[in-house]
């Protein structure tokens, strides 16, 4: 898995300087809003009964190795453009019963923001995504999505994930 992700991540970042204007390799270019890799670090967080799972949950990176590096930004400096790799073990806990379990959410996500809220996620390898009920293209629940896909996000958060091969599996499922 390793091998292939980091095969991946060589060419996402191929694609991605490629497309730069005027650029030739991946050395920071300040004119065009390309910065240095800077640590992106996971907050923990807790969710109440029935928001994702129908229990209380609290999901907390125990590796988190996640960096990012932004290819473009707004005027304004907000970025618009960020390329986020790097080891994520989440451990997902049930805080009714005490169950846990990890979840590997150490995928490679090239993110497009727009103005409007919205933004697209381009994405290889497994990541952690929540759906709240009626909210996207999964029920409810806290899912492992492992493959190629792509994610839109609504300015509400609303998903959509149109998947070119990969698999889903909710978490919930493994601290109920």
């Amino acid at each position: 898995m390793r091998f292939r992700m980091s095969v991946a991540v060589a060419a996402v970042v191929a694609v991605v300087v490629a497309a730069l204007p005027g650029s030739a390799t991946a050395a920071p270019d300040r004119h065009h809003g390309v910065g240095a890799w800077e640590p992106a670090p996971q907050a923990p967080f807790e969710l109440p009964a029935g928001a994702r799972c129908e229990f209380a949950v609290r999901v907390e990176p125990i590796v988190d190795e996640v960096r990012k590096l932004t290819f473009a930004t707004y005027p304004d400096g907000a970025p618009k453009r960020e390329l986020f790799t790097g080891a994520l073990i989440n451990r997902v806990t049930n805080l009714e019963t005490g169950a846990t379990s990890t979840a590997d959410a150490s995928g490679t996500s090239l993110v497009d923001y727009r103005t409007d809220g919205s933004m697209t996620w381009y994405v290889t390898g497994p990541v952690l995504l929540g759906f709240r009920e009626n909210a996207g293209t999964l029920p409810k629940g806290l899912w492992i999505v492992d493959g190629q896909f792509r994610v839109e996000f609504s300015p509400t958060y609303d998903k959509t994930i149109t998947m070119l091969h990969g698999t889903t599996h909710n978490v919930c499922t493994d601290v109920d």
